[in-house]
């Protein structure tokens, strides 16, 4: 039961790759031994005989898949190295090809207006850092990034914060777990790393709702995000261009905990 429900997940992924299902569960087969008939791929992946040609043909010719012309044919599968790195060249050739088609798209309107104050809002803890990662490679002068729970600073937060560093950036980073300040100091050396005293980061902001994240980039660009625990969902507000009054207090909050002489901002 295990290894089926294992053979299903990774005929899944494979799908999600750019497989269809039949290549997907002929492919994932073809892995559990070492050659086999098409008959036997018929069995073990739950696929019409008469399909095993058709999927098998695909698979040979994007590499997946080499074929022995005996009587019986054998199939056998490439080494999952070499299937992984072939399905990841051409995962990374279509997301090129989409950004260059997408690229080239004219706007269904031209506006002459600049935009010059937006809020959006953002689902999913996934986008969120995405989004993250992506201002903190925007950033041009300082970041302050302050954190409720351990588990929002993934290694690549880590990784990006400490380019904001070696590119000179001032960045700041507050946590409302004492115990995580020294992890963070050791993991992004350069970046002055402090306790914030904001009280309603280290508890609930009431309907099981506490603060995740809170991002300030070059006094102009904020993020702050909000997490269910129990239904362990982030929502966020993502926005820029706000009034010079409204970034200094927020950042005279995020900033709480530090002190001024620490702070390059004072």
């Amino acid at each position: 039961m295990v290894d089926t429900d294992k053979q299903a997940q990774a005929a899944g992924l494979l799908q999600q790759l750019g497989l269809k299902e039949y290549e997907a569960k002929c492919f994932v087969a073809l892995t559990r031994k070492e050659t086999a008939t098409a008959k036997q791929i018929s069995e073990i992946a739950d696929v019409p005989r008469t399909r095993v040609y058709d999927a098998i043909r695909v698979l040979e010719a994007q590499g997946l898949v080499e074929i022995q012309h005996t009587n019986p044919r054998q199939y056998r599968a490439v080494p999952l190295e070499e299937a992984t790195q072939t399905l990841r060249r051409q995962y990374e050739s279509r997301v090129d090809e989409l950004q260059e088609i997408l690229d080239d798209i004219e706007p269904a309107n031209e506006s002459d207006s600049k935009v010059t104050h937006e809020v959006w809002s953002l689902s999913g803890t996934e986008g969120i850092t995405s989004r993250m990662l992506q201002l903190l490679d925007d950033a041009e002068e300082e970041v302050i990034f302050v954190v409720s729970s351990p588990s929002i600073v993934t290694d690549d937060i880590v990784e990006k914060l400490n380019d904001a560093t070696e590119r000179g950036l001032d960045v700041l980073i507050g946590t409302a777990v004492p115990g995580q300040s020294g992890e963070l100091r050791n993991a992004i050396p350069d970046a002055e790393v402090f306790v914030s005293e904001l009280d309603w980061l280290h508890g609930t902001a009431g309907d099981d709702t506490a603060i995740g994240r809170m991002l300030l980039v070059d006094e102009s660009t904020i993020l702050l995000s909000s997490m269910n625990e129990e239904a362990r969902t982030e929502r966020a507000i993502f926005g820029r261009g706000f009034e010079n009054g409204l970034v200094v207090i927020t950042r005279r909050l995020m900033a709480t905990g530090l002190l001024s002489q620490q702070d390059p901002g004072t």
